[in-house]
């Protein structure tokens, strides 16, 4: 079949070769996306259940806007904004501006933040950490387990907030037909090739996965089914659209999708995935490269 057997070379670099971050940082260390790194590059970062407040923390404990980290003169404070249940510095209840050192824990609700000083080499490290268990090494989007644990966030939330919430499941079409073709080096690059693709034209919003080998899932917040499938439509013909090649070849790449929202018959997580997978049978059955809902 003349498939090729060349090897591809990666260069790994030591985090410890990489330069570090020069900002401040928060991470969550208990509470959802635990592992997430949030830099504090700006003079004023809020923090609330608020989607406007610079890190949302969505739980029912936590105020709109509860708290603010302010990044002065190279001083770093927390400051509560008058919050239900107030906001805690190692577990102590602060009032006022309170100056963080590095190492400090800021409880708010029940998520805990750590404070990481700035040029603390300690923040690649909890980055490198993050992307190693939130994302597919391949498609550099996130993996399966992320949007697992992401999908039953964004129910309770939709739940509480009475939002909507749609699933796009994306399929290559004839995956193993590229393999057997043109390599399995050459099957990596149209996937990452895929995923950079959708990436491209998603919200920041948007959770893109990798949920199988050639499959992908796009979690879609406050999206109904007819949004979800114009979205899906604009991927399809976006990928159908594309020139793949690999080592001078030029590979055709078309892509099946199934989508499902949130409705009166799909009421959880395990429904949603369902109905979508079910929608993507459909699509590939009905011949492959369209969108079925």
């Amino acid at each position: 079949m003349g498939v090729r057997t060349t090897t591809a070379i990666t260069a790994i670099s030591k985090i410890s070769n990489r330069g570090v971050n020069r900002a401040a940082a928060l991470v969550v260390i208990h509470g959802d996306d635990l592992g997430r790194k949030y830099d504090l590059s700006g003079r004023e970062v809020t923090i609330g259940r608020s989607s406007k407040c610079s890190i949302q923390v969505d739980q029912e404990s936590v105020s709109r806007t509860h708290a603010k980290v302010v990044t002065k003169d190279g001083r770093v404070t927390v400051q509560d904004l008058g919050s239900t249940n107030g906001t805690l510095v190692n577990d102590e209840q602060i009032d006022g501006a309170f100056r963080l050192r590095n190492g400090d824990f800021i409880k708010v609700g029940r998520t805990i933040f750590k404070f990481i000083a700035s040029n603390n080499i300690e923040a690649a490290y909890h980055d490198e950490v993050y992307r190693l268990t939130t994302m597919d090494g391949l498609t550099q989007v996130f993996n399966r387990r992320y949007f697992e644990d992401t999908l039953e966030r964004e129910l309770s939330r939709c739940r509480r907030h009475g939002r909507s919430l749609a699933l796009v499941l994306i399929d290559v079409d004839h995956f193993k037909r590229i393999n057997d073709r043109h390599g399995h080096l050459a099957g990596d690059v149209v996937l990452k090739g895929v995923a950079e693709l959708i990436k491209s034209r998603i919200r920041k919003e948007d959770i893109l996965s990798r949920y199988g080998g050639e499959e992908f899932a796009l979690l879609l917040p406050e999206i109904d089914l007819k949004g979800a499938v114009a979205q899906a439509e604009k991927t399809r013909k976006l990928v159908g659209n594309h020139t793949f090649s690999f080592d001078g070849d030029a590979i055709e790449v078309t892509i099946s999708a199934g989508v499902a929202a949130l409705s009166k018959k799909i009421e959880d997580g395990e429904a949603l995935v369902r109905g979508a997978d079910e929608r993507l049978y459909e699509a590939k059955s009905a011949g492959r490269d369209r969108v079925c809902s």
